[in-house]
């Protein structure tokens, strides 16, 4: 390791040798455990989680799903959510309003889609995550 002389200090160079950042808790209800900064779940949790791990294809968004999203744009192209507080704001994305955890029907459900710019989704999927319902 190469230390440098800084003042009254010795720094290290490498970036290896820079202090991490925090572990922080798992998401599931109830889990103390702490995981790496980025993760949602610790290894215990994370098959429980499955809309984490599989990749979007995996998921449902194919190319039908690309295809019907961007009409469905189209034909609503303003945010929704925007909307309800009086501004007016091009839609970029078409969220599911009740998230649909791999129920195929309620993800092509359009009764459950809801045209959002992309904000007010990212707001929406936090809160979505950080306070999940699970259903027993």
């Amino acid at each position: 390791m190469r230390l440098q002389f800084v003042g009254a200090f010795f720094v290290s160079k490498r970036r290896e040798d820079m202090p991490r950042s925090p572990r922080v808790p798992c998401k599931h209800p109830g889990c103390p455990n702490l995981v790496e900064p980025g993760k949602m779940y610790c290894k215990e949790h994370l098959p429980m989680h499955k809309e984490y791990t599989r990749p979007p294809q995996e998921r449902g968004y194919t190319y039908e799903w690309r295809r019907a999203s961007k009409a469905y744009l189209k034909e609503h192209p303003l945010c929704a959510e925007c909307l309800l507080n009086g501004k007016l704001t091009p839609a970029t994305v078409v969220d599911h309003i009740v998230p649909h955890r791999g129920d195929r029907r309620l993800f092509w459900d359009k009764n459950n889609w809801q045209s959002l710019c992309k904000p007010c989704h990212d707001a929406k999927t936090l809160k979505e995550e950080t306070n999940p319902v699970y259903k027993y």
